[in-house]
């Protein structure tokens, strides 16, 4: 009896030990199966869309504080946009998001805990209003848009969707030069898997969708790894991504970058290189550059001359 209450100790003991581990590991593979489904079903309904632009009213207040601001964008391309090509069973306006499962509260990649966004400029402020002083080699600039509020739906499937609607977005026009790219971006979606059961941490069963152009667009949901790489050039960039971050991690492409400009507060607070490289390529002073961005205003640029070693922000598809 001894030896069968030891043997018990002993098996009770490895099971407390080895069990969460187990556990984690099962969550994980479902939620990296559950989330290709999403981006899946996402990209067909989104290419069944005519076009991603011109839904809902948006209209400023007439002075500040008035109460004649109209606001129904997000919500009106969710029932006569999204509904159309995705089964969606409950539809939520931007005060009752909960009620479609998104939680108010939720984890960012880094691991601090913050309340749910509810507009764009909650999203990121400078989604909304950018402007700079002139550098050395271009002039000043600014972007503005009007502050939509989010709206939110859950899918056929059960996954909780906050839905951030631009309906002013614009084509892909092959730019060769420094562009904003708030204005290419028509939706941004924070999902979550499960609803408001848990944990509700990015990377986990929460994550991102952001989708580009009005018409032949392009749907990116990149799950970022959570460290910015300094110092690495973009030759460089993808065995530094495949050793330090596991090998299903890249570099992202120029869409990808925009997503991740987008929705960088819900990776960290604060990142130290302002600048992240892409995979996409372009032709500039007779060679060949890779595009970048601002992480701190969105713009897409390329490298000044003798510059090849900005920041690298590994992502996972």
């Amino acid at each position: 009896m001894a030896e069968i209450l030891l043997s018990l100790t002993i098996i009770g003991v490895v099971a407390a030990i080895t069990l969460p581990s187990l556990t984690g590991n099962i969550n994980e593979r479902t939620w990296n199966t559950q989330r290709k489904a999403l981006y899946a079903r996402m990209s067909q309904a989104i290419a069944l869309m005519p076009s991603l632009n011109g839904y809902g009213t948006l209209k400023e207040e007439s002075s500040a504080g008035a109460s004649d601001a109209v606001d129904t964008a997000a919500e009106v391309f969710i029932t006569d946009g999204l509904s159309k090509v995705l089964k969606i069973n409950n539809i939520c306006d931007n005060e009752h998001i909960e009620d479609c499962g998104i939680p108010l509260t939720y984890t960012t990649l880094a691991g601090r805990n913050k309340d749910i966004p509810k507009t764009m400029t909650e999203l990121n402020s400078f989604i909304t209003s950018v402007s700079y002083s002139a550098y050395s080699y271009h002039s000043a600039s600014s972007y503005s848009m009007l502050d939509t509020k989010a709206a939110a739906f859950e899918t056929g499937n059960g996954e909780s969707i906050l839905t951030f609607y631009n309906p002013n977005c614009v084509a892909n026009m092959g730019e060769t030069n420094y562009y904003f790219s708030q204005p290419k971006i028509c939706a941004n979606m924070i999902y979550d898997l499960n609803g408001s059961k848990g944990p509700n941490t990015v990377g986990k069963d929460i994550g991102f969708m952001t989708i580009l152009y009005p018409t032949d667009s392009v749907v990116v949901a990149p799950v970022p790894f959570r460290s910015v790489f300094s110092g690495v050039t973009p030759e460089e960039a993808p065995t530094a991504c495949t050793n330090q971050a596991g090998d299903e991690y890249r570099i992202p492409t120029k869409d990808e970058l925009a997503s991740l400009f987008v929705n960088q507060n819900l990776i960290a607070d604060s990142f130290a290189n302002g600048h992240w490289y892409s995979s996409s390529k372009i032709i500039v002073h007779n060679g060949i550059s890779n595009w970048l961005i601002v992480q701190s205003i969105g713009e897409y640029r390329y490298p000044s001359a003798g510059v090849s070693n900005w920041g690298i922000l590994c992502v996972k598809r």
